[in-house]
């Protein structure tokens, strides 16, 4: 019987460490040149409805998506988008993702999934008062397979 518990408990750490060698796949080079060039053209269309469509609201509160709903079109009138990619946080910005934070109803929330990219959109405006540009970073994650911006929901 000892030698049965032996045989099992080897086997229980020798699959798990199987699944911790397994490579994680991550979205391939084409999903994610797909999912920039659908952002930004939903983005330059103001096209809230294919903008919303790339929020991942699962456990989200109402409040929180019409939030980030809201949030996604906030690009000023007139803007021109100069460039918008897809680049891997700073390890100081993964950590932050990872952390609760309070939103504006003054509440703690966190990501319902671990972001592993940030979506970094750059505009800028010219008008007859001058000039100016503008950086905004939405973190992504991927979720079956699909690149998402997750909508944060409440820290438990």
């Amino acid at each position: 019987m000892n030698q049965g518990m032996n045989t099992k408990s080897l086997l229980v750490v020798l699959a798990g460490f199987a699944l911790i060698s397994v490579p994680v796949r991550g979205a391939t080079p084409e999903q994610q040149k797909s999912f920039v060039e659908s952002y930004k053209k939903a983005l330059e269309a103001n096209d809230a409805k294919t903008l919303a469509g790339f929020l991942y609201t699962k456990g989200a509160q109402p409040e929180q998506i019409e939030f980030f709903k809201m949030m996604m079109l906030a690009v000023d009138p007139g803007a021109k988008i100069t460039k918008i990619e897809l680049v891997k946080p700073s390890d100081e910005e993964a950590a932050r993702f990872n952390k609760p934070m309070p939103m504006p109803d003054g509440k703690m929330y966190k990501m319902p999934v671990k972001p592993t990219w940030q979506l970094v959109v750059s505009t800028e405006t010219k008008n007859e008062s001058g000039s100016g540009s503008s950086t905004s970073k939405s973190p992504v994650a991927e979720v079956d397979g699909k690149l998402v911006i997750p909508v944060p929901v409440p820290a438990k």
